[in-house]
């Protein structure tokens, strides 16, 4: 299998945090994929690649040109705002809740509040360059599918699948499998997307939710108490003619082995039935059973199971690497999966 790697997500360290009601060091750090490209590495599950440069046009495919542009200059308007403070990062804090008005051409306070979605995600120095590489990363991993390998994967970060076409949040600011997924479909395939982080994928939905020709399935805690909170509910079945090609299998705190793989085999029939040309894989190990953010109980061991289920569908699988913040196990937990996969 070969993985897509680059040492830009470095420059993306953010240091603090702020969500779910505490403030604290940062859980979605450089070394969640120096980890995971060890672990890669130690048992030789593939070469590893430097992505190529696509440019923006496969970013603007997904994403707002506006929003876009926001991304590349917001921490040096930060920095001219607040002074030349180059570690800090910038963070919103007001919003243009119900009766506001939004200014995305505003100040940067007021473009950081009409962007964003929470106070877990903040642009630092190296935000742009780090998601621009990932999205590089996810593309260069697409385009190895494309070229006829069976399996590739996207070693990147930041996430994306918070990110929708003009709103980031969630760790996330480009959304990696959206960027390739709408690559894929522009060279004539037909895609597919299995989502198996622990927090439903708001981004990705909110991006396919009006169209037929990519699916969209997830596997996710329960929005009823998790994050996002506001998306994820099994009743969100797609508008106009994407109704019925997305597909949301939300699960209680506390769901093992047991019930997560009847909803994995759920989510992989209904997959089955699109008939896709190729699968990708949103892939968050934030599921596992000591994850210091999440609630579910999937053992290392379980991971294995999860990649050999995937496999069995046959198809093309691009994974792209997402949450998981339990840094000892991620590497495992991750190798497992792909290792499963190949196994499978």
């Amino acid at each position: 299998m070969k993985t897509f790697y680059s040492t830009a997500h470095l420059a993306h360290a953010p240091t603090l945090e702020f969500e779910m009601g505490r403030m604290g060091p940062a859980v979605e750090v450089p070394e969640r994929v120096e980890r995971v490209r060890a672990e890669i590495e130690a048992r030789k599950l593939g070469p590893i690649h430097e992505p190529r440069e696509f440019g923006n046009e496969p970013l603007l495919r997904i994403h707002n040109p506006d929003f876009v542009g926001f991304l590349t200059t917001a921490h040096a308007q930060w920095t001219k705002r607040y002074g030349e403070r180059e570690a800090a990062d910038a963070y919103p804090s007001v919003w243009p809740a119900r009766g506001l008005r939004e200014r995305r051409h505003g100040d940067i306070e007021s473009q950081l509040g009409s962007y964003a979605f929470d106070t877990a995600t903040p642009i630092t120095k190296g935000t742009w360059a780090a998601s621009h590489a990932a999205a590089n990363a996810a593309l260069s991993a697409a385009q190895a599918i494309r070229e006829g390998e069976r399996a590739s994967f996207s070693l990147a970060r930041p996430p994306g699948h918070h990110a929708s076409a003009d709103v980031f949040g969630g760790y996330c600011y480009l959304n990696n499998v959206a960027i390739a997924a709408q690559w894929l479909a522009d060279a004539g395939m037909r895609p597919a997307i299995l989502d198996v982080d622990y927090h439903h994928g708001n981004g990705t939905q909110a991006i396919f939710y009006r169209r037929d020709d990519v699916f969209f399935a997830s596997v996710h805690a329960d929005p009823a108490f998790a994050y996002p909170h506001f998306l994820g509910f099994a009743d969100e079945l797609g508008e106009g003619n994407g109704e019925g090609f997305n597909l949301n299998l939300p699960l209680p705190r506390g769901t093992d082995w047991g019930g997560y793989s009847l909803a994995l085999a759920t989510a992989l029939d209904a997959i089955a039935a699109f008939r896709p040309d190729v699968l990708l894989v949103s892939l968050g190990l934030d599921t596992y059973e000591h994850d210091p953010i999440c609630r579910f109980r999937i053992t290392t061991e379980d991971y294995l199971r999860i990649g050999a289920r995937i496999a069995t569908l046959g198809k093309p699988t691009l994974f792209i690497f997402e949450g998981g913040y339990h840094i000892e196990a991620l590497g495992r937990n991750t190798a497992n999966v792909l290792e499963g996969f190949v196994g499978g």
